[in-house]
C-alpha cells in the first residue's frame, strides 16, 4: 500500500510465453507518463458516452522494497469497443481471474499470482479483487464497480469587462 493508502504496485519476475490467440481485452494499462496520456483519453471516450471502470494506484513511495517508485498507474476496464487509446499503454484480458497481457500468458499460472498476492496483502481487501500483471509489475486492488469519473480540467470562464 502507498502512503495515501493506495495501493502499491510491485515489482515481481515473471516468466512469460507467447499467447495464440490474443485474449479478449477487457482493460488497458498505463504506467508512468502512459497512465497520464490514457486518463485523458479515458475522458475522451467517456464523453462520447463509454462506460468505463478505472482503478489507480497512486505512486510507490513509502510503499517499501520494491515499489515502482514515483511512477503512478492507471487501470481502465470497459468494452473492448469501449477501451481507450494512448501511446505506452497495453491491453490486458483476463485468464484465471487476473488481467494480463492480451498477447501473453504468465508462469507459473495467474490463478497462483492471484492467491500469493492476496494472502501477502498488506490488509485484507474486498471481493471482487483486480489483479494485474503487466510484465514486472504486480497490482492488487479491489475491482472498481462503479463508473469512472476522470477530473477534467475547469473551463476558464472570461471576467466580465469592467
Amino acid at each position: 500500500m502507498t502512503a495515501a493508502g493506495g495501493p502499491a504496485p510491485v515489482r515481481v519476475a515473471l516468466r512469460w510465453e507467447h499467447r495464440e490467440p490474443p485474449l479478449p481485452p477487457a482493460a488497458v494499462a498505463g504506467l508512468g507518463p502512459a497512465a497520464t496520456a490514457l486518463a485523458a483519453a479515458a475522458r475522451d471516450r467517456l464523453a462520447a458516452g463509454a462506460t468505463l471502470r478505472a482503478a489507480a494506484a497512486g505512486t510507490g513511495a513509502g510503499a517499501g522494497a520494491g515499489a515502482a517508485g514515483d511512477e503512478p498507474v492507471l487501470v481502465v476496464l470497459g468494452d473492448p469497443a469501449d477501451l481507450p487509446w494512448a501511446d505506452g499503454v497495453r491491453y490486458l484480458g483476463w485468464d484465471d481471474g487476473v488481467l494480463v497481457p492480451t498477447t501473453a500468458r504468465p508462469l507459473p499460472s495467474p490463478a497462483l499470482w492471484r492467491d500469493a498476492l492476496a494472502s501477502a496483502a498488506e490488509r485484507p481487501l474486498a471481493e471482487p479483487l483486480l489483479v494485474l500483471l503487466p510484465p514486472g509489475l504486480a497490482l492488487l486492488t479491489e475491482l472498481p464497480v462503479r463508473p469512472a469519473a476522470f477530473a477534467t480540467p475547469a473551463p476558464t470562464v472570461p471576467e466580465p469587462a469592467p
